[in-house]
């Protein structure tokens, strides 16, 4: 039985029997052996990447040490928040701006369609008793609230529709227009 180690603590067991062929086993192996590099490989790495990032912390043995080096860890602390913040706001911005796209496209796209509309016959006091409710008891009658115009029937006289030939003689020339200005004032 060979046993084969992940980096997340994963065993893998794979039972060797007479159907493996050696090729199998030799080639399970071989990748057991790089697996295991793998994980020693990356111990190392993240050990290199500590002693970089993090420096190993000296403990001044005076008060007055102390106070520094606690006043510079906060001022780091600080530090590192305002940049958290700031990328925390610049995260929900563009989350916003992206929702506010896809609601764009979403409409672009004409997803939402408009329902046909039903033309609904109302009258006005129902229309009014709709909006105010059955306490008010309101009657409107538009058509009695509409102003009346009467027609005035003019009556030509009878000289005026004569003969249009004779009219327009007479309105002829410049004799003929200074008469129809002079009748009409």
């Amino acid at each position: 039985m060979i046993q084969i180690k992940t980096y997340f603590n994963v065993h893998y067991r794979v039972t060797m029997t007479p159907s493996l062929s050696v090729s199998q086993s030799l080639m399970l192996s071989i990748a057991k052996g790089i697996l295991e590099q793998e994980v020693k490989d990356r111990e190392v790495e993240r050990q290199r990447y500590m002693g970089e990032t993090c420096q190993p912390l000296s403990i001044p043995s005076g008060i007055q040490a102390l106070q520094e080096l606690c006043r510079e860890l906060h001022h780091k602390i600080d530090v590192t928040d305002e940049e958290r913040y700031d990328l925390e706001m610049k995260v929900n911005k563009s989350a916003k701006e992206i929702e506010d796209l896809n609601i764009k496209v979403i409409d672009l796209k004409g997803k939402f369609k408009k329902p046909t509309l039903r033309k609904v016959r109302m009258s006005a006091d129902a229309m009014l008793q709709a909006l105010l409710g059955s306490k008010h008891k309101v009657s409107l009658d538009l058509r009695a609230n509409l102003k009346q115009v009467k027609k005035e029937v003019k009556e030509e006289s009878a000289e005026q529709v004569g003969d249009w030939r004779k009219n327009i003689e007479d309105k002829a020339g410049m004799d003929g227009r200074k008469k129809m200005f002079e009748s009409e004032a």
